[in-house]
């Protein structure tokens, strides 16, 4: 029986709206910030089929149409060092594309993003991503994928002693932006490899599969101030779906998981959500391997 799907938490003010085909939730579950999939041919994306994300490095606003990569770390249990391992990873194949799972999971957290905003399926928007073209005569050079910073996070303000100082950091901050516009607003299928982009789609089906069973693992485990204010924290909730949705429905390994996860909110998120993801993640697989036994295993 099909019912009332939720991002996650309580909001009597606001309803953000998509249609879900395999959701199904009990309606004492209606008071939290509900979210039906609808239709998305009767959906008119704002801006061109763009929703902005915000890094807070830079305050890019970066476009849905693909929120790109940075580098995943090792699967091999036996890694000492995750930053040694994940910078030993290729950042293009061959066809000088984003190879990395990094990169589908950036992807498809966008897409999800997009599509809680939009109130639309999120795996029927990603297709519409992957049929988008730009204007006619539009050409991307990809070696600015080359210049793409996968690893940049938020951090410390930054204080200089002289105004140089402050302008060559508005420059080389301008610089970085410019080149992250440049990627993030790129057709998905110039910035990334087909694996990749059947990755992030898998990530979107199971999100979409096992969206009813972490609504009520979020509402246990979420901070009471995400609970008071969930349409201000629908990034982070996101976040919290997709890391949710890779460890119960594709068996990725959950230390894995909840590293990328935490990455992720470091480079999108603002103040403490890094930590409270983390919390709130190890909390889950505690809860998830008692009730389910969580096998290890490999994003395929």
């Amino acid at each position: 029986m099909e019912g009332t799907s939720v991002l996650s938490l309580s909001s009597s003010q606001v309803n953000i709206y998509f249609h879900s085909i395999t959701s199904s939730l009990s309606s004492q579950h209606a008071r939290f910030l509900n979210i039906h999939f609808k239709d998305p041919h009767k959906l008119a994306l704002r801006t061109k089929n763009q929703v902005l994300l915000s890094s807070p490095r830079t305050a890019l606003l970066s476009p849905t149409q693909a929120i790109t990569e940075t580098l995943e770390r090792s699967t091999d249990p036996s890694s000492s060092s995750p930053s040694s391992s994940r910078e030993s990873l290729p950042k293009l194949d061959k066809s000088g594309r984003f190879c990395s799972p990094r990169a589908a999971r950036e992807l498809a957290l966008s897409i999800l993003y997009a599509a809680c905003l939009e109130g639309c399926d999120p795996v029927r928007l990603f297709e519409k991503r992957l049929s988008f073209r730009r204007e006619p005569g539009y050409e991307f050079d990809k070696e600015t994928l080359l210049e793409y910073n996968h690893m940049s996070f938020s951090g410390r303000p930054v204080r200089t002693r002289t105004e140089e100082e402050e302008e060559e950091l508005l420059r080389k901050d301008e610089e970085e932006s410019a080149i992250e516009a440049e990627v993030l607003s790129a057709p998905p299928k110039m910035v990334y490899c087909k694996l990749i982009l059947r990755l992030a789609r898998k990530m979107l089906v199971a999100v979409v599969d096992g969206w009813d069973n972490n609504v009520l693992a979020i509402e246990k485990i979420a901070p009471p101030n995400w609970k008071d204010e969930p349409v201000g924290k629908i990034l982070e909730l996101c976040i919290l779906h997709l890391a949710m949705a890779e460890i119960a429905m594709l068996r990725t390994r959950y230390q894995i998981v909840i590293n990328e996860a935490v990455d992720l909110a470091k480079r999108f998120c603002e103040g403490t959500a890094p930590r409270i993801i983390n919390g709130c993640l190890r909390t889950y697989v505690k809860s998830h391997n008692d009730a389910n036994a969580v096998h290890p295993g490999e994003v395929q």
